[in-house]
């Protein structure tokens, strides 16, 4: 029977990906303690490359938002593994850590993240707030928009 957390998802019209295995030296997660630290996650449907480009080249910022949710649900099918099946584990996402793959003039890249942000509240509420930063970078692996990253705790 799907939790409290599984159920907000698919009442908001999400579904998680298969969390991704890493494809370099590298763990998709670690746990110490009850905190579970999450690798940064690209924007992939399991398996495949979305939203490949540049913020300020052809990638707008709506699509960045999209690329950057996409990431937070690869970052909860990873949380979902590392708590046993267990979403409603989750007490709280500490911090997020968003990169965006954009030109060198490119500067809204907080409103980019936002679109992990936003996903990480409708989903936890009050938990689901965090500290966070969002970094321009010129290029992500595969050539993606937006990778995050996360930490969050867990019970």
């Amino acid at each position: 029977m799907a939790g409290r957390i599984e159920a907000r998802l698919k009442e908001l019209g999400n579904e998680l990906p298969q969390a991704a295995a890493p494809v370099a030296n590298y763990v998709p997660y670690t746990v110490s303690g009850s905190l579970v630290t999450v690798s940064g996650q690209i924007c992939v449907w399991n398996g495949e490359r979305r939203f490949v480009g540049k913020l300020g080249a052809g990638v707008s910022i709506a699509d960045g938002q999209q690329a950057a949710r996409l990431c937070a649900l690869n970052i909860l099918a990873h949380l979902q593994v590392a708590c046993g099946g267990e979403l409603d584990r989750v007490r709280r996402i500490l911090r997020l850590g968003g990169f965006v793959n954009c030109t060198p003039d490119f500067t809204e890249m907080p409103q980019v993240v936002n679109g992990a942000s936003d996903l990480m509240v409708e989903v936890f509420g009050d938990r689901g707030r965090h500290a966070r930063a969002a970094v321009g970078v010129s290029s992500l692996p595969g050539g993606v928009a937006v990778e995050v990253e996360a930490v969050a705790e867990i019970g």
